[in-house]
């Protein structure tokens, strides 16, 4: 009786889908080039698709759509923004309160430059 590798009485067990071969064991930079190559030849010989904005739309919407059923990603994404304008409000309520300070001092200045002014138009 002649040895086969599927058979399940084999003693040396085989890993399952653990290695890679072929185009996932190419680098990225390898398999961007091979899929750019694609690309161009599609597009060369006519066959290539490309969205127009209607139906890029409805793709994004799909998008959209799928990624909007996961209610908890969704209330992350809710609290993420949420703490991100608060932040920014509070960014800018600070910016405002310094510059306040700052544009009475740059007042101060500009009286001081405009007395300069008149003293070395004087002279």
């Amino acid at each position: 009786m002649a040895s086969n590798s599927n058979n399940p009485g084999n003693d040396q067990p085989k890993p399952k889908g653990t290695a890679k071969r072929g185009f996932a064991a190419m680098d990225e930079a390898t398999q961007r080039a091979i899929a750019s190559k694609g690309g161009q030849a599609a597009h060369q010989k006519g066959t290539a698709h490309e969205f127009d904005s209607e139906e890029a739309r409805k793709a994004g919407q799909k998008g959209g759509e799928a990624v909007s059923r996961d209610r908890e990603h969704m209330a992350q994404i809710g609290r993420k923004g949420g703490e991100s304008r608060q932040s920014a409000a509070r960014a800018n309520a600070e910016k405002n309160a310094a510059t306040g300070s700052a544009r009475s001092g740059s007042s101060e200045q500009s009286t001081k430059g405009g007395s300069r002014q008149g003293k070395g138009s004087g002279s």
